[in-house]
C-alpha cells in the first residue's frame, strides 16, 4: 500500500466513530459555510471602505474562479478516481462525488482565499490557516479525496491566491496600512 492510501485510511478510519467529529468535518467541508465566512469578511471590509472591499472581492473572485476552472480541467486530464470510487471499506459520509479526484477543488478554492486574505490581512492568518487545514483534512476524513489531492489543490490555490494578493496589494487603490 502506498503512503497516500495509507494516510487516507488512517484519517478516513475515524469517520463514523464520533457524531461530533463527523458533524465538525461536514461543516468544515461545506461550501456554503465557506461562502458565508468569506462574504461576511468582505461585507465588513466594504463597510470600512467600499473601493477597498471591491478590490479585495475582485481578487478573490478571479483567484477562486480561475482555480475552480483550472482544477476542473486538471481533473479531466489526470482522471484519477476518487478513493470512494475504487478503494474498499471507505467510510463515506457526504457522498462520493461524480468528478475525478485530483486536485481537490475545495482545497484549491480555500487555499486561494486563504493565501489572498492572509497576504493582504496578516492578522487574519490565525483563523485562515486553521480553517484551511481543517477544510483539507475534512475532504480526506469524509472519503472524498486522497491526501495528495488536497496537497495539489493547496499548491494550485495558494499560487493563484498569492498572485491575486500581490496584484491587489500593489494596486494604487489598496492602502498600505489596511492589513495591519
Amino acid at each position: 500500500m502506498d503512503w497516500d492510501t495509507a494516510v487516507f485510511y488512517a484519517v478516513n478510519g475515524w469517520a463514523g466513530q464520533s457524531a461530533a467529529l463527523d458533524w465538525l468535518m461536514l461543516q468544515c467541508s461545506s461550501a456554503t459555510n465557506f461562502v458565508v465566512l468569506v462574504v461576511a469578511f468582505l461585507a465588513w471590509r466594504a463597510w470600512l471602505d467600499w473601493r477597498h472591499g471591491l478590490l479585495v472581492t475582485s481578487g478573490l473572485g478571479v483567484s477562486i474562479g480561475t482555480g475552480d476552472f483550472l482544477g476542473t480541467l486538471i481533473k479531466s486530464w489526470v482522471a484519477r478516481p476518487r478513493p470512494c470510487q475504487v478503494l474498499p471499506a471507505v467510510q463515506e459520509l457526504a457522498g462520493c462525488g461524480k468528478m475525478f479526484s485530483l486536485p481537490s477543488n475545495h482545497a484549491v478554492n480555500t487555499a486561494a482565499a486563504a493565501a489572498l486574505l492572509g497576504m493582504l490581512f496578516p492578522k487574519t492568518r490565525w483563523i485562515v490557516v486553521p480553517l484551511l487545514l481543517l477544510g483539507g483534512l475534512s475532504r480526506v476524513y469524509l472519503g472524498a479525496h486522497y491526501p495528495t489531492d488536497v496537497l495539489a489543490g493547496w499548491c494550485l490555490g495558494g499560487l493563484l491566491g498569492a498572485t491575486a494578493g500581490y496584484l491587489v496589494s500593489h494596486s494604487p487603490l489598496f492602502p498600505a496600512s489596511s492589513g495591519k
